[in-house]
């Protein structure tokens, strides 16, 4: 199993230890991140989607003009764009940039933001099931060789074809995210990777369980997972730990200038709820799993940290890789210096240590 390295690109310079100075979206900053992520060895880069933020298609559109083979994995939430039309957006996409596009299916947790862009589903749930519609769709224009009709609760569709098919056989490689029953039931039936917040060893042994299972009831193989995790990196453990509770007491010091804070009407998804019960457990989980930026913001976001050298972040990385998380999500809380500083050192670490590891394996099996 090949491990993949996929980062983070922001519209402008900005994180909960670091206050925007810049314009919203700042091509050249995006520019200059987009290229130090390819020259880091990342494999892929996500555009996250927000409904007040710039669109996540285009800005992907950017980056893959400026990069040579630097892969996208565009976010989008389901009921705000026509299935068939980001299907077909996405397959033009494709065929511009061969094979370097993925989806990100974001169902969206808050109803609340979800509101500003003109959702009227409260329910959760109910919010999965379109997703669920939505994605039959879309398959459906990736690979249907003749008109087809779709009814549902949530779309209907009369003739409806695609002329224009993604250069990726089968479809464009699509990841789901959620933490919820609804959330693992759509993954099962769709995803290729399962995208998991940093979570601990348990954790993780729990919910690709469950994906499994759901994969299963749909006759289809268990897609592969990925970890979303904050590495803070450093030449020695203890200095290592010094840098995240100097990170922590920045985040604190700037959370009005931010806004990255917890939510003020309590709100959490169910994926945040796992990151804030871990939190409850303590400050650092299994070997280095660190939860305080978690629990100052209400971890909304991948907010879990791996604290360490290099050699031991990598160590760590190897557990979750042995449970089977074969992509990894990192981004740091300074997003440009991290993301080189990851491509120094952790990011070929971790390659060399998985495949001595499934070199092993494989002397073994013979």
């Amino acid at each position: 199993m090949s491990v993949e390295f996929i980062g983070f690109i922001t519209n402008n310079n900005a994180s909960e230890t670091i206050v925007r100075s810049g314009p919203v979206l700042d091509p050249p900053y995006i520019e200059t991140v987009a290229k130090a992520h390819e020259l880091a060895g990342f494999d892929r880069a996500l555009l996250a989607f927000h409904s007040t933020t710039p669109d996540a298609l285009q800005v992907a559109q950017h980056v893959l003009g400026i990069t040579r083979k630097l892969k996208v994995m565009i976010a989008q939430r389901p009921g705000f764009t026509a299935p068939t039309l980001l299907a077909r957006q996405l397959a033009t996409l494709d065929q511009f940039y061969p094979d370097r596009v993925s989806l990100h299916v974001i169902t969206g947790g808050n109803a609340t933001e979800l509101r500003q862009d003109g959702n009227t589903l409260d329910d959760k749930d109910e919010r999965y099931a379109r997703t669920g519609e939505f994605l039959d769709i879309v398959r459906q224009e990736w690979t249907s060789e003749k008109p087809f009709d779709y009814r549902g609760k949530y779309y209907q569709v009369e003739r409806g074809f695609s002329q224009i098919k993604p250069h990726q056989k089968g479809g464009i490689y699509t990841f789901v995210g959620g933490g919820s029953d609804a959330a693992i039931e759509v993954a099962g039936k769709h995803a290729d990777t399962f995208a998991l917040w940093g979570e601990s060893y348990a954790q993780v042994r729990d919910v690709t369980a469950r994906v499994r299972t759901a994969a299963a009831r749909h006759g289809r193989p268990a897609p592969r997972f990925s970890l979303s995790v904050r590495p803070i990196l450093a030449d020695t453990e203890e200095k290592a730990w010094a840098k995240a509770e100097a990170i922590l007491a920045r985040a604190t010091e700037l959370q009005d200038q931010t806004g990255y804070r917890k939510p003020a009407d309590g709100h959490a998804t169910a994926g945040a709820k796992r990151l804030l019960a871990l939190a409850d457990q303590g400050t650092r989980i299994d070997k280095r799993l660190w939860t305080e930026i978690a629990k100052l913001t209400g971890a909304n976001s991948n907010t879990t940290a791996l604290v360490g050298t290099p050699e031991q972040v990598a160590e760590v990385f190897g557990d979750y890789y042995d449970l089977g998380v074969s992509h990894f999500l990192i981004r740091g809380f300074d997003p440009l210096i991290d993301a080189i500083d990851y491509g120094r050192a952790l990011i070929p670490l971790t390659r060399k240590l998985i495949a001595a590891r499934d070199a092993t394996r494989g002397i073994a099996a013979e």
